[in-house]
């Protein structure tokens, strides 16, 4: 079997690569194996220095990831060379923090002494998407490997480079042989490497379809899953909010990555009181931003990743419109070997349409009018995905209430788009998936987390 790389620009095959047999990934994982016994009982300060080596070859070669991500799957050179500024970032992070985060903690007892302790697992596998070929990788790389585990990655069939280069990376900061794989493997083969003996936990950043798969074959042989799966982020503008800044904001996380991520807004619901002033403002911006070329630094929006996923898009917009809603911008799918969608947005979307029950995984905006902040929140929670939301209000107590109290997700943010940060735990809820990457709450994922009792 072959893996293909297509340039989304212009439909170009950048290169064919040979994808690994069942007995070549299976022998990959049996040396990952093997690297993690030795791997387990290394210093932490060891871990730590490689950590930061990492992040130096993540700087120094910022700018040719930058451009493979641009090739691969259509990211603008100027989001991609963030993304890298990100991965260095995490690996920082968890250099300077892990011990602390593994540190034994005594817990009180009758006992003459008891603990927790935090004991590395193994080899976790990851099965990773294309949207953020890198970031999604190092928020589960940096901490696996800062707790003493190794891994393995399956990574989207349309990103064969990005998955290779992160492994070579790996190698050039110096640490251990086969400590973190590549596996050249289609998702046909993710249930027999999921089965293997070696594989002792699996992560996985994808669709809500994909997570459940995962999470079956994971909990038929009781090892531990984390899912960040899908979602239909919810930013809410009530009545008395900065409109400029909750459409610049608005806009900026429609965008980002060309509207491909999981925690990119996609429900604006607005109050009806300013309803009109917000989607006029949002449509000059959405209008402004500038389409084109990833490869060229002015770009704003680049293409989508795959032309079969830009014709799905189109559906939902299709179906959402004749079901009642109004496209004020974009809609159309442009002349040419390419998967470019522009900058779209609806208004009048009302429950039943695509565009307010699914999520919509491309730069098309969903305005939907509320007639208070109460409904406005019981809309925003009418939805069965729980990643993301925020609220846009100068009202800063009664923000911070709602972000707290009332949204359903698993990051509430006010007044700023929601982003995935180190320090801080992310993941979601209901279909957006379980379990929690980065931070504190992230390390601890995939660790035994043991109890010493000495009587």
């Amino acid at each position: 079997m072959s893996i293909q790389s297509v340039n989304p620009a212009n439909g170009q095959v950048i290169k064919v690569y040979e994808a690994h047999t069942d007995e070549q990934v299976a022998y990959k994982i049996k040396q990952t194996y093997d690297a993690w016994l030795r791997w387990r009982k290394s210093d932490s300060s060891l871990r730590s220095n490689l950590l930061l080596k990492l992040a130096a070859v993540l700087n120094k070669r910022k700018s040719e990831l930058a451009e493979l991500m641009a090739v691969e799957m259509g990211k603008p050179v100027k989001q991609g060379a963030s993304e890298i500024d990100k991965c260095a970032a995490v690996c920082e992070y968890y250099a300077d923090n892990a011990a602390k985060f593994l540190q034994e903690q005594i817990i009180e007892t009758e006992a003459q002494k008891s603990y927790v302790t935090f004991n590395p697992i193994g080899v976790v596998l990851a099965v990773m998407p294309w949207n953020f070929p890198f970031w999604q990788v190092f928020r589960f790389l940096a901490p696996a490997l800062a707790a003493g585990n190794c891994g393995v990655l399956k990574h989207a069939s349309n990103v064969p480079g990005c998955a290779l280069v992160i492994e070579d990376m790996v190698r050039e900061a110096g640490f251990p042989d086969n400590v973190f794989q590549t596996l050249l493997a289609g998702n046909t083969q993710v249930d027999a490497i999921i089965e293997n003996e070696y594989i002792k936990a699996v992560t996985l950043t994808g669709s809500t379809n994909a997570g459940i798969k995962v999470a079956q074959k994971a909990g038929s042989l009781l090892k531990k899953s984390v899912l960040e799966l899908g979602g239909s982020d919810a930013y809410i503008i009530l009545k008395d909010a900065d409109l400029e800044l909750a459409a610049t904001t608005c806009t900026d996380s429609r965008l980002i990555n060309s509207g491909q991520s999981c925690i990119a807004a996609k429900r604006f619901i607005v109050v009806e009181a300013i309803a009109d002033k917000f989607t006029a403002l949002m449509l000059e911006k959405m209008e402004s931003k500038r389409v084109g070329d990833p490869l060229e630094q002015e770009t704003e929006v680049g293409p989508q990743a795959r032309v079969d996923l830009r014709n799905e898009l189109h559906e939902q917009v299709q179906k959402s419109v004749a079901a009642g809603a109004k496209c004020i911008l974009g809609g159309t799918i442009p002349e040419g070997e390419n998967a470019f969608y522009p900058p779209t947005i609806l208004t009048n979307v009302k429950k039943g349409m695509p565009a307010h029950d699914e999520e919509l995984f491309g730069p098309v905006a969903a305005i939907i009018v509320a007639k208070d902040d109460v409904e406005a929140i019981e809309i925003a929670n009418d939805s069965v995905f729980g990643l993301g939301g925020a609220i846009f209000t100068q009202d800063i107590k009664r923000g911070e209430h709602l972000a707290a109290n009332d949204l359903e997700a698993g990051s509430c943010f006010v007044n700023s788009l929601v982003k995935s940060d180190p320090r801080l735990p992310f993941g979601g809820i209901k279909q957006s998936g379980y379990g929690r990457e980065l931070g504190m709450f992230g390390i601890h994922e995939f660790v035994n987390i043991k109890t010493v009792y000495i009587k």
